[in-house]
């Protein structure tokens, strides 16, 4: 495959499922329209995530996959493939990684199916990319979604990806009103020329990634009490429960916004936080994109390959001599997170508040132990 065939083509891009996978392949959708700017590029997005390619690429045009409503089961599928093969396009890229990608691109009769041989689906592309070896590309994971397009042909290189960036709508001032009101209309106020922190103690992937809820609360306490902090508690629906068991210890300057923000809501207001606190998980992608200083705290995951690669990042790394294992759930003592103690994340939110009017900082990293 060249770009030439491409050219002008009418091409289908199945997008990852998960938040943070979403911004991490931005730079690859970025560098496929370039190569290809005269190609109509269509995405087909899980509804989660469309709000992040809506801002990242408008050029691209968005086709909801719902499989939860419209889309559920056999016969939803089906009638999806159907309003695709209507649409008649000339080629399917799956930076996807599932079998169900593949399959739905046979189903809709798109003659070109490229994408990495995993997971069984070799037989159901034209042109399957074997999976880069270990060393093979930098070590983060935007290189994975750019070397597909490479190993297709569709690019002839790219170099490392240093930062990823998101459109911003508001403006600061307007994110910081939109927020601010959100905090309002929960009953509380913020202390004049006091930071507001946002601060998300959960983590989709399992109970590992996530930095003890009682450390959180304390670390909330300690940011009122010393800076006046408002603190902000994020999370998903389902994320609701643990950020209630946070919030009865966190001391009367917290709220919480969990389950009550939509992604969209949430892209609109996190870039007025002065700072947001995260386990490594698909927000923390998001808020360092759109320019929010951010500090990430990593454990049982490998930070050199998902760390966020924003313009103000700082990563506390824990110190364990089995990480990163990518468990879900520690079968152990969770020592690469117990061992990030309150006051070492209570020190780098500081030092990150302090630098919030200054020039933004290359991300840096801080390991214990």
């Amino acid at each position: 495959m060249r770009s030439e065939q491409l050219e002008r083509a009418k091409i289908l891009v199945r997008v990852p499922n998960w938040i943070g996978d979403a911004v991490m392949c931005l730079p690859a959708l970025r560098a496929l329209r370039e190569a290809l700017p005269a190609a109509e590029i269509a995405l087909v997005a899980r509804p989660w995530v469309s709000d992040i390619f809506a801002r990242a690429e408008p050029s691209c045009r968005l086709i909801g996959y719902d499989l939860r409503g419209l889309h559920r089961g056999i016969f939803g599928r089906w009638r999806l493939a159907c309003e695709l093969r209507q649409e008649r396009f000339d080629a399917a890229i799956l930076f996807q990684n599932a079998f169900d990608a593949a399959l739905l691109g046979v189903m809709a009769g798109i003659p070109i199916r490229a994408g990495y041989a995993r997971h069984g689906r070799r037989m159901l592309l034209t042109h399957p990319v074997a999976v880069p070896r270990k060393g093979a590309t930098p070590r983060h994971e935007s290189h994975y979604y750019l070397e597909l397009l490479r190993r297709l042909r569709l690019i002839e290189g790219y170099p490392e990806v240093q930062e990823i960036s998101l459109a911003q709508k508001e403006t600061a001032t307007e994110a910081r009103q939109l927020l601010e009101n959100r905090i309002a209309a929960v009953g509380c106020s913020i202390r004049n020329g006091a930071p507001v922190v946002g601060i998300s103690p959960g983590a989709t992937f399992g109970t590992a990634k996530r930095w003890p809820a009682e450390r959180f609360a304390e670390l909330a306490v300690r940011l009122h009490k010393e800076l006046g902090a408002t603190c902000v508690f994020f999370g998903s629906p389902q994320e609701r429960k643990l950020v209630e068991s946070v919030l009865a210890r966190a001391g009367e300057g917290a709220v919480s916004l969990a389950g009550k923000t939509s992604l969209e809501e949430f892209l609109q207001t996190v870039a007025g936080c002065d700072l947001y606190i995260t386990n490594d998980t698909g927000t923390m992608h998001v808020a360092a994109a759109l320019g929010a200083p951010t500090l990430a705290i990593f454990g049982p995951t490998d930070e050199q390959a998902t760390r966020p690669l924003g313009a103000r990042v700082q990563l506390l790394v824990g110190s364990a001599p089995c990480r990163p294992c990518l468990l879900r759930h520690c079968p152990i003592d969770h020592c690469c997170m117990t061992s990030i103690s309150v006051d070492t994340a209570l020190q780098a939110a500081r030092a990150l508040l302090a630098q919030r009017k200054s020039s933004p900082l290359a991300w840096q990293e801080s390991h214990t132990g």
